[in-house]
This record gives C-alpha cells, sequence and structure tokens, in this order.
C-alpha cells in the first residue's frame, strides 16, 4: 500500500474532527476501511480496454509482468499483508518467557495431529464420492442393458442435477470462497498476503460437501485441489486450539499462536492433504515445498514429511478395510490396487527411441496446458463481466447456479448419447483386453458370455459411462493397443478439454488433477495409437515392446499437468507414486520439462495466472523487469530510493491518544514505523502495526496523563496489553470501534493523555539504507516474509518505506521506467548544455 502525504495529518484538531464527522467509509473487522472485493466472482474491473489477444494480460510469458488495470492495482491494494515473523515487541518476549521450556516434542505431535485428522478426511471425502457415483452408474447401466436409453438419460441427469444443485447452492449461498481448488489463495495467503475466508470452520464444511456433491455428481473434475484446500483449513485451525467463529479458545498449544507457526502448519497441511489425496507422501512434500510455501527449512521438510506419512498411512487403513463405507474385513491389509491408484502391473522396458514421441508429447503438453490456461481466463473474465451488470445479487446467485447445471446437462448428455455414435468393438480383436474386460462398457452392445469370442464394447462409454479415475485407469492400461481408435478417442478429448475447462472457475469446489490426467491420457493414448498404426503390434519383452498407448498415455498425463501447472520434482514424483511405474521414470521427467519450456513462453502457470485475475498481490522468488518490452533491467543498478514510498507516515515512541486515533480514521496504512530521540534527533526505533494500535486504543488503561518525560526513562517491563491480545486478527465490534475513535479526536481532553509504545513496538523490523541495492531489498523482503520494510538515510532518520506492492512485477517496471525517462532527460539536458558551451564549430 502507498503511503500518503504527510502533510494530510496536518491542521488544528476542530478541522480534523470536522473531517472525522463527515467521513463516510467505516472501519472493518479487520481495522482497515478499504476491503478486498467481498465477492471476487463477481469483481470485474470496468477499464479492462485490452483486447482478446492482448500481450501481458493472458498470453504472457514467464519472463513479462501481469499488466494490470487502474482499477485493479487499487483492487491490490486493499489487500493487507502480514510478517511471517511475530513481532519481537516487550510484551512478546514476556510472553516466550512464560512458555514451558521443552523441546519440539510438542510439534511433532501437533504435525502428527494434522496428519490423521487430514488423512481421516480425505478417507471419508472419497468414500462418499465412490458412494454417490457408484448408485448413479449401476442403476444407468441397468437401463442401458435393458435398451432404455431415454430413462437412463433421465435418470443420469436427474442423479445428476440433484447433487450439483446441492453443490452449487451450498458455495453460492453459503461461503462463495470455499468454490474452486482454493490452491491460488492459498499460495497467496503462505505468500504474506491476507485473503478473507479461507481458513474458516464454515469455509471448510462448505467446501468439504460442495466437493463430494460435485465429483460425485459426475462434474468433470477431481477432488485433489479441495483436499489441498482441506488440509491446510486443519492445519489453520488445529494448530490454533481456537475458533472465533464457533467461539472458544482452548489452552492448548498456546505457543504456537503466532504467524510463523501457524503458516509452518498450513504449509504441513497441504501437504499431507495432497499425501492423501494421491496416496503420495513424498509427492505431497514437494509440492508443499516447491508450489505452495514461499518460506522453508530443513527442520520443516522433516517434520512436513512426517505429517504427510501419517496423513498416508491413516487413508491408505482405513481404504484397506472399507469400500463405500461397508466393512471389508482385512482390516490393516495394504493391497497395491487401493493405495496406489493409478497401479500399473506391467513394466514396460524403455527404448532411446522412446524418448522422440515423448518430446513430442512434451510439446504438446506446453501448448495444450497454455491453451487450457488461457481459456479458463477468458471465460472467467467474461463471467466476471456478465456478473458485474447484474445489479440484483439475488438475480446474480441465480446465474451463478445455472452455469454448473448447465455443464452437468451438457455432460450426463453427452456420456449417455455420444457412445451411440460409435460402433461396436469385438474385444477378441484386441490384444490383452481379455484380461481388462470386465472394465469394458458394453453399452448396448452384445455382451456374449463371459469367455466367448463375440464378446464386445463401446470404447466411447468405457471412457465416459464411468468415474474419471476408472476412465483414467483405461487409458494407462498396457498391451491394450488396438482399445481405442482414433474417432473415440478425439471426440472425447474435444468434448472433455472444452468442458473442464468451462467447469474449473464455476461456483462448485472442484479441482483439476482428474481432468488433467484425462485430457493428458488421451492425446498421449493418440500419439501411441499412432506408433501402433506405423509400426504394429509387438509382443512384450521385444525391441519395440516400448510402443505402448497406454505407456504414452501415461507421459502424456504428466506433460499436460506440468503443462498447466508448471510443476517439476513434485509431478514427477506423485507420477512415480500413484503409478509405481518407475522405468518410466526418465520420458517422465522429459515430457514434463519440455512441457514446462513449451509453456513458459506462452502463459503463466495456472495457479499464478489466477492469483493474477483474482488481484491477490504476489512476490515471486526472482523478480524479472524488462524495461519497454525489450531491454532486462539489473536491478543491482538500482536502489531502495528509487522504489520507496515517502514521505512516511510515522509515530514517536510517546504518542497523544487523539493523534493516533487520527491515523486510524484518515489512513490506510498497514504500519508505521516509530521513532525515537537520541542526540536531539529522531531516529528508527521499530515498527507498529494497525490493529496493534487499535487494539491499544481500546484498553484506556494504557493511556498515560503527561508526555513531557523523556521516553526514555520509561520501564519497558511495565505494560498495559499482552501479547495474546494484540494477536487478534480481526476486531469483534468494529462499529463500536470506530465509534471510540471518533470520540478520541472530537474530546479536546485526549489531546493530553499519551500512549508508551515501546513495549509493544517491534524492535526487530527491518530497515535498510536508502541506498541499498534494489535487487537485494527484494531478496530480503520476501526471503525474510515481510510486510513492511523501512528505508533510512545515512543518519538512521526515516526517510521511507517499501511494502508488497512497491516490489511487484509492473510497480518495479514503472518505478525504474520513471527513473530511466529522467536519466535520459538529464543526459540530454548535459548535452545541449555542453553544446552550448562549446559549440562545434
Amino acid at each position: 500500500m502507498m503511503m500518503d502525504d504527510v502533510n494530510d495529518l496536518q491542521g488544528s484538531p476542530e478541522d480534523l474532527s470536522a473531517g472525522i464527522r463527515q467521513r463516510s467509509k467505516r472501519i472493518s473487522k479487520y481495522g482497515v476501511t478499504h476491503e478486498p472485493p467481498k465477492d471476487d466472482a463477481i469483481y470485474y474491473p470496468q477499464d479492462d480496454t485490452h483486447s482478446f489477444f492482448a500481450r501481458g494480460r493472458d498470453i504472457e510469458s514467464v519472463y513479462t509482468n501481469h499488466k494490470y488495470t487502474e482499477r485493479e492495482k487499487e483492487t491490490l491494494g486493499t489487500f493487507e499483508s502480514l510478517d511471517y515473523l511475530p513481532s519481537h515487541s516487550e510484551v512478546y518476549k514476556q510472553w516466550l518467557r512464560r512458555q514451558p521450556r521443552r523441546l519440539d516434542w510438542d510439534r511433532w505431535i501437533m504435525m502428527a495431529l494434522i496428519g490423521f485428522s487430514v488423512g481421516l478426511i480425505g478417507f471419508l471425502l472419497h468414500q462418499l464420492i465412490d458412494v454417490i457415483s457408484e448408485a448413479k452408474w449401476h442403476k444407468a447401466r441397468d437401463y442401458i442393458e435393458d435398451d432404455k436409453v431415454l430413462i437412463a438419460w433421465g435418470w443420469v441427469l436427474g442423479y445428476s442435477l440433484i447433487f450439483v444443485i446441492a453443490s452449487t447452492a451450498s458455495v453460492v449461498f453459503l461461503r462463495p470462497s470455499a468454490g474452486g481448488s482454493g490452491i491460488p489463495e492459498l499460495i497467496g495467503f503462505l505468500n504474506g498476503t491476507v485473503v478473507r475466508h479461507i481458513f474458516n470452520i464454515k469455509t471448510m464444511v462448505v467446501k468439504f460437501f460442495s466437493c463430494c456433491f460435485a465429483v460425485g455428481g459426475g462434474m468433470p473434475v477431481g477432488p485433489e485441489g479441495p483436499m489441498i484446500h482441506l488440509g491446510s483449513l486443519v492445519g489453520a485451525g488445529l494448530s490454533q486450539f481456537k475458533s472465533d467463529t464457533l467461539k472458544f479458545r482452548l489452552p492448548f498449544f498456546e505457543r504456537f499462536r503466532n504467524s510463523e507457526d501457524r503458516r509452518n502448519f498450513i504449509s504441513a497441511g497441504a501437504a499431507a492433504g495432497v499425501a492423501s489425496a494421491f496416496g503420495a507422501p513424498v509427492g505431497g512434500l514437494l509440492f508443499s515445498m516447491e508450489e505452495v510455501s514461499s518460506f522453508w527449512n530443513m527442520k520443516l521438510s522433516w517434520q512436513i514429511f512426517f505429517c504427510s506419512m501419517v496423513s498416508t498411512f491413516t487413508t491408505d487403513l482405513f481404504n484397506s478395510a472399507f469400500d463405500g463405507f461397508r466393512y471389508q474385513g482385512n482390516f490393516g491389509l495394504f493391497k497395491s490396487d487401493k493405495y496406489i491408484i493409478f497401479q500399473v502391473t506391467k513394466g514396460i522396458d524403455v527404448n532411446i527411441l522412446a524418448f522422440i514421441p515423448t518430446v513430442i508429447l512434451g510439446v504438446l503438453g506446453g501448448v495444450f496446458g497454455a491453451l487450457f490456461t488461457f481459456i479458463n481466463l477468458k471465460i472467467a473474465r467474461t463471467r466476471k463481466r456478465l456478473l458485474a451488470n447484474i445489479e440484483a445479487p439475488w438475480k446474480q446467485k441465480v446465474v451463478r447456479m445455472c452455469e454448473p447445471i448447465l455443464i452437468i446437462i451438457i455432460y450426463a448428455s453427452v456420456s449417455v448419447f455420444l457412445p451411440a455414435a460409435f460402433g461396436c468393438s469385438p474385444v477378441s480383436s484386441i490384444p490383452g483386453a481379455a484380461e481388462n474386460s470386465r472394465s469394458l462398457q458394453a453399452y448396448t452392445c452384445p455382451t456374449g458370455s463371459q469367455n466367448s469370442s463375440n464378446k464386445t464394447y463401446n470404447q466411447v462409454a468405457t471412457l465416459l459411462f464411468v468415474t474419471g479415475e476408472q476412465g483414467i485407469h483405461q487409458l494407462f492400461s498396457r498391451n491394450t493397443h488396438l482399445e481405442f481408435d482414433y474417432g473415440p478417442l478425439v471426440a472425447v478429448f474435444v468434448i472433455y478439454f472444452i468442458l473442464a475447462c468451462w467447469s474449473a472457475g464455476t461456483s462448485i469446489s472442484s479441482g483439476l488433477v482428474v481432468p488433467m490426467f484425462f485430457i493428458g491420457g488421451l492425446y498421449g493414448r493418440i500419439i501411441g495409437r499412432a506408433m501402433v498404426s506405423f509400426f504394429g503390434v509387438y509382443a512384450p519383452g521385444g525391441y519395440w515392446s516400448w510402443m505402448d498407448p497406454g505407456a504414452f498415455a501415461l507421459i502424456g498425463a504428466a506433460s499436460f499437468f506440468g503443462g498447466v501447472s508448471r510443476l517439476t520434482m513434485s509431478l514427477t514424483v506423485i507420477m512415480m507414486e500413484i503409478t509405481n511405474d518407475i522405468q518410466f521414470l526418465l520420458p517422465i521427467m522429459v515430457s514434463v520439462m519440455v512441457a514446462k519450456w513449451v509453456g513458459d513462453f506462452v502463459t503463466h502457470p495456472l495457479y499464478h495466472a489466477l492469483l493474477e485475475l483474482k488481484c491477490i498481490p504476489f512476490l515471486d522468488a526472482e523478480p524479472v523487469i524488462i524495461h519497454e518490452g525489450k531491454d532486462i533491467v539489473n536491478l543491482e543498478l538500482y536502489t531502495a530510493k528509487n522504489v520507496m514510498s515517502s514521505p512516511p507516515v510515522f509515530l514517536h515512541s510517546f504518542e497523544p491518544v487523539d493523534r493516533i486515533a487520527h491515523l486510524l480514521l484518515d489512513t490506510p496504512h498497514g504500519g508505521f514505523p516509530v521513532v525515537k530521540k537520541a542526540n536531539n534527533e529522531e531516529v528508527f526505533d521499530g515498527l507498529i502495526t494497525r490493529l496493534e494500535l487499535t487494539i491499544l486504543l481500546m484498553n484506556e488503561d494504557a493511556f498515560e496523563p503527561s508526555g513531557g518525560e523523556d521516553s526514555s526513562l520509561r520501564d519497558p517491563e511495565v505494560t498495559h496489553v499482552e501479547y495474546q491480545q494484540l494477536t487478534l486478527d480481526k476486531l469483534s465490534n468494529p462499529r463500536g470501534t470506530q465509534d471510540i475513535l471518533e470520540s478520541y479526536c472530537d474530546d479536546t481532553g485526549y489531546q493530553d493523555l499519551y500512549i508508551n509504545l515501546r513495549p509493544y513496538v517491534n524492535q526487530s523490523a527491518v530497515c535498510i539504507r536508502q541506498n541499498f541495492s534494489l535487487h537485494r531489498t527484494y531478496i530480503i523482503f520476501r526471503t525474510l516474509g515481510l510486510r513492511h520494510l523501512t528505508v533510512v538515510d545515512e543518519h538512521n532518520h526515516v526517510v521511507g518505506i517499501i511494502t508488497r506492492k512497491d516490489l511487484m512485477g509492473f510497480n518495479l517496471e514503472e518505478r525504474i521506467g520513471e527513473v530511466l525517462v529522467q536519466a535520459l532527460a538529464r543526459e540530454r539536458t548535459n548535452v545541449e548544455m555542453a553544446e552550448t558551451t562549446h559549440p562545434i564549430v
């Protein structure tokens, strides 16, 4: 957030009081007078005049910064940030001294609790989805076998509509923030931006049931993204042992109630969510490290690895004994077909020639992944524009509910009627298919007896008349070279690609992993089928046996996942853990890397692009600044002075109550530098946040009658507000708080009352010199997870402040562009002066 001019706060108390009485904006429960859009789905910047294919908007390589409109920049400024480390004040140190001295055994206990809870939620989620989906398809198959196609369509459509309506209604009416996967918001929060309502018990309940109903009802989405968000919700809530929604605060694990530990447990919960969803504990650890978390260390790696292990163990333990909530016995027997979700039972020797189609699949993954991202963003912008033009809130909600309803009508109809457009295929003509014949869908084709040679099946029904995971199993199956022809694969690819892209972003809780595997598996299978058409079918174990369409479907799935998300390490490990196909490790690595390289030249990764669409501030690990679209700028050549906001609004260690009240009511700043007297000069002493000041003003015991004494002589150990009071993240009564602050401004008696801020000031607030390298400024801010970075001169006088928005790529380009223009103007002036002084003869 940019700092206002300090002169805005000057004037007589009467003038300021009049301004307060005329104030139209009210303080929110988060202590600010400005907030982000309450519902991101209906927010659309009216000044968006970019063309459809404008570069820097939805088509932008990772080497360019996103172009925001002026309204979007204002929205960016409404998001609050948070520090990774807690405020190092006197009250914080007093609180630390009172904490019991122990090793980290309680931290390991908390990691185990989070892992167990997330594993149990993952088990319940998948069991509910299986029960809902199997009931639908089982009944539909019965109708199809009796040649009652229309009744089957009516059953599938009606059944799906019931659950999809329940899914979207719960999101639209109860908790809009529970929509989507929640991964972009999670990434933004762990990067240091406060995103409202994403860690709320109400969000968790709505997320769980909306995901169950959407996936079980048959939407072309998956449960893995919501499972990651649910894991982070467990980490955020369980580690604090308190709930503002349920109004309780238990006296356990109180030492974890600080920003650093809370964020670490959220990262652990996200990793546990991946581990439970995929049965991939190592993949969960790497996913949290590579994609979700912005702050990491080795000790945290061990703890999150343990949390992921417990989560996977819990899910697999319950899955070993239950199927659709029916006890099957064999409790504790971890069967590979259950805990390896896409298990490949027949390995294939990899040939060096296989890397040629692998590279082709990687290129396709990058192209299709970028296309998927581009179309998804365009649909999201169109949706926002349409909803923003609807004034009545109830009409907006109806329209939002109609979108997933329309999608499920189309998808259910396609699933039932599209197979009729394709003929029957004999099972006997497919080498290796006999072993897999039980999962082939006959649709209206003659089934024959179990072992008869006239048994037939429908290729499209085998892919669409089942759940997404079962369809992926068919695509990954080995030694089934001729199971699918080009026509069914292309038809399903086009339809599923469009519907999955459309579904992502609607008002349901949904993920994209299953659709990404399915889409990638389809075009991978097409490439593999082409190899078979050109070179024929070869027996297993030979030199050419690597030409298996199922193997290329696996590589295609990895490439499309990589092309959309741009994950590398975690994706490769996840693919290994969910398929148990270690022989194809190298081809998967190659396809993922090529897909990333190709996709990076076209669009930003999907989750980061959604952060930009939602206007959530985010700092990349390394800034890439390009001047006028061609010249790469070296930030080492610029200083903090070039981007800082100045002059800053600062406070003294001993400050009048009415001035602090004016600051809180008249400025939007999230924090204020605090100065002290040293050798008759005001030098930087620390920093205090807006919410801390608000809480202090709500405790009149902290007010003192005189400000004439030297504040340095005051005892910092004497405090009137405890640390736990200052850790609140929102106000319980914002309207009452505003009334109290206005009374402080109107009542002249508060001009003679002061607050000693020294016990509450962050004494370890980072400050840098104004000539400090801009590149190193960015590294310090990003690495330490700062909210504010104070800039001082050589005498330690506060001259400016740097916030998250100041270091975002678009702002750095604007500020450095201004510096370059000024430098060029000075250079021209010097040349003109030189020519005037020394004219050329």
